[in-house]
């Protein structure tokens, strides 16, 4: 299993504390770092200013939202950083929420599924530069038609590195699983359950069916590790952030986060959740996450227990960790128990 670091949202930090963090995660042999993005700092610039500084991690967005780049521009930021960093670019991808789809990008939520096939399909045709990109399906038309007419099919300037970065999708529900499997390189789950993955694995199996490839498939959930004694003070550092997503992350009866919570067993928690939150009792919420959901999604703890807690995992199908992390402490443990 490799290691990854997840750095999460931009500017949550001091930069520098975070270029440290990276830096040493390198030195300790973790795989790649991923930085995330929704309507405050973008996923794809720290990216740049990381792999300046850095000089074999990979660098991997989690995620760069659909809906806020067409195809095109996507394909070309890829392959432009791909470039510039000797290949070591894992593009991850994910069709976000309507809170911020229609809310923050002004753009139709539409059929997430479909724009995401049309999406990655158009990616791959601009890196392998076989002829002027044309396209036509149900959400995306290159040339666009009824425009001025003016429009011509182009074709990539650049010559990309790789004409097949590994793409990585976010997915959440069976068919989004399902999908990742048929047509992605990797998956990207969030809040992954070792002991529960067979309630997602049956998705992913029937997508992986039908690929057309044969590569490696990458399983890389992103897991929270607080390291420390105190595995009660440990565990509160996580549940603000699990009752964010599965309490704010949607609304009543479009929240992904919250419907994976039910999948898992914890309908009522998470329906107390939901309320607690969508009330503006933002506390409330967060002392509402069962201790069990904690332990199940998250490592916690000292190190025996964290290194206890990981014996699921490394049974588990997963074959990159992506680690959630703020102390350098537990960068370095998390190096000696699994690499």
């Amino acid at each position: 299993m490799r290691l990854g670091l997840s750095l999460g949202y931009w500017g949550s930090r001091p930069a520098q504390e975070m270029v440290t963090l990276v830096q040493e995660a390198e030195r300790l042999g973790y795989d790649s770092v991923w930085t995330a993005e929704a309507y405050g700092s973008d996923a794809v610039t720290p990216l740049a200013w990381l792999g300046a500084l850095t000089t074999r991690i990979k660098l991997g967005s989690g995620i760069m939202q659909m809906s806020a780049r067409v195809p095109a521009m996507t394909a070309m930021t890829a392959a432009t950083l791909d470039l510039l960093s000797g290949g070591r670019v894992l593009l991850g991808l994910g069709v976000s929420g309507p809170q911020v789809v229609e809310g923050w990008h002004g753009q139709p939520y539409g059929k997430p599924l479909q724009r995401t096939r049309e999406y990655v399909e158009i990616v791959r045709a601009i890196w392998q530069r076989n002829a002027p990109l044309t396209y036509s399906g149900a959400e995306y038309h290159i040339p666009i038609a009824g425009g001025t007419g003016l429009g011509k099919p182009l074709k990539l300037t650049i010559h990309p590195l790789r004409e097949r970065i590994p793409i990585y999708l976010a997915a959440l529900g069976p068919k989004n699983i399902e999908l990742a499997g048929e047509i992605a390189d990797g998956w990207l789950p969030i809040f992954y359950s070792p002991t529960r993955e067979a309630t997602q694995l049956a998705a992913l199996d029937a997508g992986l069916a039908k690929r057309a490839v044969s590569e490696p498939f990458d399983i890389a959930p992103s897991v929270i590790v607080e390291l420390g004694d105190d595995v009660a003070a440990c565990r509160e550092r996580v549940k603000p952030t699990l009752a964010l997503y599965i309490g704010g992350m949607g609304a009543r009866g479009k929240n992904f986060y919250f419907d994976l919570a039910c999948r898992y067993g914890y309908e009522a928690a998470a329906q107390e959740i939901q309320n607690l939150y969508l009330d503006g009792k933002k506390r409330g919420a967060a002392a509402a996450v069962p201790d069990t959901l904690v332990d199940e999604v998250a490592l916690c703890g000292p190190k025996a227990r964290i290194a206890e807690l990981l014996a699921a995992w490394k049974s588990s199908h997963v074959t990159t960790m992506i680690c959630t992390i703020t102390q350098p402490e537990a960068l370095a443990v998390m190096a000696e128990l699994v690499l």
